[in-house]
């Protein structure tokens, strides 16, 4: 594939840059709606339980979409599934616009609209990167995206804020919903440059799972991920429903992501700059300690200054985290037995066990809540679960993929990385 540009001595493809843009475009169209439509369900209903039963619709029905976007892939171009994926987006907009104050009533429905589209864009995205990306360029290349998504959360919400506290009643989310939508179409458009790519085969998913009982490292990053998600599952939303109760202002929350994605923009260039192959690991271990020692900023005390600081510290852990954990999982694939003819397959089951956790975590946080007062117990669980970065390092130190291949070859189960 011929070379169109170079970045610090990396030859960056056609396909890798197109595969930039399309996951830039999607980064603004989320970042510009996504962000408030937890606050939105919040504003209708008032209710934790309301938020996190919308969440749960949408880690309940991403897992089975992509365990059906992997059986498209395999019959069907993987682009066409993408576009599925944008499509299913633009409707759950489009729902949330039609159905209004109503919202609240339908939050299940509309998480799993929302899953959905999710299921079918990340599955085309995450193979395409697996298969577009190579050792060398996937540092360079999650790092770079790392960058697009952190401005798209830097300057997005912060002017989605700014049009939702000057326009009157739920015309500024009318506005926002909208401007979503055409990205997601110019989305689509950048779709037809990349190259047309079709796995063949049967899709083998059990096969995969099973895997991890020959292949530890496939199990230890699974296990990883499942902490992960334990993390995630109730932080996605639970500090956007914070920072909007505290101030009472949409702008403020665009303050606020504008901070946390202004910070991560630098630190995603730096860890693109300096985290090498020989750093990942500890880069992985520094990231987890920031990301959970960073709650304590807010968890007995919470004003605004407070979360901003927050912002500023979780801005910094994330990428320092997300570029090396990212990169060593698609190496660990890579590495692993039938990568080539599966590597649809590796990217679903990742994406189940994460779910697994953030399925988890939301289920025990609807159980608490409604056992005890919700303002009482949420610290808590915040602490409990913010450890979930934590346990991914104890998973990948023992993650040694040159000496997993040494041993590959010794037993003659040679991976197909080298026919990738």
């Amino acid at each position: 594939m011929r070379k169109i540009l170079q970045f610090n001595k990396i030859n960056i493809q056609r396909d890798l840059l197109m595969l930039l843009i399309i996951g830039g475009l999607y980064s603004l169209g989320i970042f510009l709606s996504n962000t408030f439509v937890n606050v939105y369900l919040w504003k209708q209903s008032g209710e934790y339980h309301t938020i996190a039963i919308y969440n749960l619709g949408i880690y309940i029905a991403q897992p089975l979409t992509f365990i059906l976007a992997g059986k498209l892939a395999k019959k069907i171009d993987r682009i066409i599934v993408l576009r599925l994926g944008v499509i299913f987006l633009s409707l759950f907009f489009l729902c949330v616009l039609l159905i209004g104050e109503r919202v609240g009533t339908y939050n299940f429905m509309l998480g799993c609209l929302l899953g959905i589209g999710y299921g079918f864009y990340w599955l085309a995205f995450n193979v395409l990167t697996f298969e577009i990306t190579e050792p060398d360029t996937r540092d360079f290349f999650n790092g770079f995206l790392g960058v697009l998504q952190s401005f798209g959360g830097m300057i997005w919400p912060l002017l989605a804020g700014i049009v939702i506290a000057k326009m009157s009643k739920n015309s500024g989310y009318t506005a926002i919903f909208t401007a979503s939508f055409i990205l997601f179409i110019c989305a689509v458009i950048f779709s037809f440059f990349l190259k047309r790519r079709q796995a063949e085969g049967k899709f083998e998913f059990i096969k995969v799972i099973k895997e991890g009982r020959y292949n530890k490292n496939w199990q230890r990053i699974l296990n990883a991920h499942v902490f992960q998600g334990l993390r995630e599952g109730i932080f996605l939303f639970v500090i956007t429903i914070w920072v909007y109760l505290i101030t009472k202002s949409e702008f403020a929350l665009g303050i606020f992501n504008f901070v946390l994605s202004g910070i991560s923009v630098i630190f995603y260039f730096i860890s693109i700059k300096f985290i090498k192959y020989n750093l990942r690991k500890k880069a992985i271990f520094f990231g987890g300690i920031v990301l959970y020692l960073a709650i304590y900023i807010i968890v007995f005390e919470m004003t605004y200054i407070h979360l901003l600081i927050y912002a500023v510290v979780i801005g910094i852990a994330h990428p320092i985290i997300n570029v090396p954990y990212v990169s060593m999982t698609y190496d660990v694939i890579g590495r692993a037995r039938f990568a080539k003819e599966l590597r649809v397959e590796y990217i679903v089951v990742r994406e189940l066990f994460v779910n697994i956790g953030r399925i988890t975590s939301i289920l025990i946080f609807l159980l608490i809540i409604s056992m005890y007062q919700a303002d009482k117990v949420i610290p808590v669980l915040i602490i409990l679960f913010g450890a979930g970065h934590l346990f991914i390092y104890p998973f990948i130190k023992n993650i040694h993929l040159r000496s997993h291949q040494k041993e590959v070859m010794v037993k003659n189960q040679l991976s197909d990385e080298k026919n990738r």
